[in-house]
């Protein structure tokens, strides 16, 4: 089998398994009805936080982090060949993640691929996705908004990939950082307005 052949069914693996809307399956199957009808009308852990249950938007977030990721590690582990299989692995885990954002099963519309990125990430080169996640937590921790904690992990994601790994890894990155960004462009014109809503470290006092 050609080396086009298997990137090509590494990509069609990859939108898939990442095209699977876990956020939506959750919580219908929890009886909450349509995830999109509240909060923002997204189909990630963050939106399924909002109907109040903690232990779905985990499994949301660990499923959504984990499609893009098994797509990659499938991608890799199944091509003998090294070379082949790490591109293989980066197109399996973009195309996840794109599978995630541009579901063909809800008409194209789904979440923002959060979760899923930084899972790719961390599938492809634990040292980038481990230095994004600690990206996230800092900045969550020093401005407390979630949407510029995502924005500004995976903008360094393809910079931290120029001292881990290879000129390939910068590419799949820098697209992935690229596409964060269109997603999260209301969220970018909220933050610029001072309208984006903060993660709320514990509840008000009544």
């Amino acid at each position: 089998m050609s080396a086009t052949t298997l990137f090509v069914l590494s990509g069609l693996l990859g939108y898939f398994l990442g095209s699977i809307p876990f956020g939506i399956v959750f919580t219908r199957l929890a009886g909450l009805g349509d995830i999109r009808k509240i909060g923002s009308g997204n189909i990630g852990a963050t939106n399924v936080l909002r109907t109040g249950r903690k232990d779905l938007a985990l499994l949301t977030l660990l499923c959504d982090s984990g499609k893009a990721a098994a797509a990659a590690c499938i991608a890799y582990f199944c091509i003998p060949d090294e070379n082949i299989a790490r591109t293989a692995a980066l197109i399996a885990g973009t195309a996840g993640v794109l599978g995630h954002n541009y579901p063909v099963w809800l008409k194209f519309k789904g979440g923002k691929g959060v979760a899923s990125t930084l899972g790719m990430l961390l599938a492809t080169c634990w040292q980038v996705g481990l230095s994004c996640c600690i990206t996230w937590l800092v900045v969550a921790i020093l401005f407390r908004y979630s949407s510029l904690s995502a924005i500004t992990a995976l903008l360094l994601a393809p910079f931290y990939a120029y001292y881990f790994a290879t000129p390939e890894y910068i590419y799949f990155y820098g697209f992935l950082a690229v596409l964060s960004v269109i997603r999260h462009r209301t969220n970018i014109i909220r933050l610029i307005h001072g309208e984006e809503s903060k993660i709320k470290l514990k509840k008000q006092a009544s």
